[in-house]
């Protein structure tokens, strides 16, 4: 049974209590120096602690009060359902992080949305006859979906979702007691890129991250956050060099496989697709903590990665056309629910990170 956010944030007091006066494990990650700075816990506080904490376990296997203790410490768990509730909580406009933040209910409503944009968008050209015919060679993608219907709507959706990320970011910075002067300092930004790049905090106070069923620590959560963080870098990037090609080189797509931005697509695609299955291979037990934003966000960047794949491999077939729509729907349903799941943990963890070097 789902605990209200006023149940949450008490039992979240309660474990930090009981945390800041054990301090067992106050070399294991950033999340304990900074929970011994603070001697109460206002939401901010916590909800910052939250986002600080990379889920590694360390802290559940060392502690000596988790279930069946009468304490039943299960910080990782914790703070896995305050990230959650940070979401929505931060959320622009919270209302409509409602509608999104539901799991697979969100995905089902982004793609009707995605649905009926890609609809509109044919019926709009009047090229949804073509469909199902072969087209190739420069300027195929365009036969089936016009330059501007596939444009402007991504540009669209995309400027409104960073400025829901942008908003939200804000929020929590202030939340979290973060001031202006911390936050454009470059020796902060500096060593909370170098902690988010080498994810340093999944390492379990020096060792590695415990996975579900496991006795020991083990790699492989860190290199599929790697996998999918590195692999969505790749694929912006793929993005990026393809825009590039088309408006500055006047290069129409498709490009070849021997090109800029396939060669990125591929590895980024390819990497993001290893990375979301492992990622939800080692997710924690639904018996400690739900994630069904965690796993929806995955499914969803799994699906637009997957179905970017089968485009390239089958772009010259008359199968090219209803693949270019499905990739459409699943990036633009991506897009619509990004804003408002478990993407935007990127953006808090960062800002926590500078808040902790701050701090540091």
């Amino acid at each position: 049974m789902q605990r209200s956010t006023e149940e949450l944030f008490a039992d979240a007091d309660r474990q930090l209590t009981i945390c800041n006066a054990c301090r067992y494990c106050e070399g294991y990650c950033a999340v304990f120096p900074a929970l011994e700075l603070r001697t109460h816990f206002e939401s901010g506080d916590i909800s910052y602690l939250a986002n600080l904490c990379h889920d590694c376990r360390g802290c559940y296997q060392a502690c000596m009060y988790t279930p069946p203790h009468e304490f039943g410490v299960n910080l990782p768990a914790l703070l896995s359902d305050v990230r959650a509730e940070t979401y929505s909580r931060y959320a622009f406009p919270r209302s409509l992080a409602g509608a999104f933040n539901r799991g697979p209910l969100a995905l089902a409503i982004a793609t009707i949305l995605a649905s009926a944009i890609v609809g509109l968008v044919l019926w709009l050209s009047g090229q949804g006859d073509g469909i199902f015919d072969r087209h190739q060679g420069p300027g195929a993608f365009y036969d089936v979906v016009p330059y501007v219907g596939m444009v402007v709507p991504a540009l669209l959706i995309s400027a409104w979702g960073l400025a829901v990320v942008a908003i939200g970011t804000m929020r929590f910075w202030r939340s979290a007691g973060g001031s202006w002067q911390d936050l454009v300092r470059p020796a902060h930004w500096r060593t909370a890129l170098d902690e988010a790049a080498k994810l340093r905090w999944l390492h379990g106070g020096g060792g590695d991250c415990f996975v579900p069923d496991a006795e020991r620590p083990s790699p492989w959560r860190r290199r599929f956050h790697h996998f999918v963080f590195y692999g969505f870098l790749l694929s912006f990037l793929a993005t990026v060099s393809a825009a590039v090609a088309e408006n500055l080189l006047h290069q129409k797509p498709p490009y070849a496989v021997i090109s800029v931005p396939v060669i990125l697509g591929i590895i980024g695609g390819t990497g993001l697709m290893i990375g979301c299955l492992g990622l939800v291979a080692v997710r924690r037990s639904p018996k400690e903590s739900t994630d069904a934003l965690g796993v929806s966000f995955l499914l969803i960047l799994f699906l637009v990665s997957l179905s970017g794949m089968v485009l390239l491999v089958l772009r010259d077939t008359k199968v090219m056309g209803t693949m270019l729509l499905l990739h459409l729907i699943l990036v633009f349903a991506l897009y619509l629910t990004a804003p408002y799941g478990r993407f935007v943990h990127a953006a808090y963890r960062l800002m926590a990170l500078v808040k902790s070097a701050s701090e540091r």
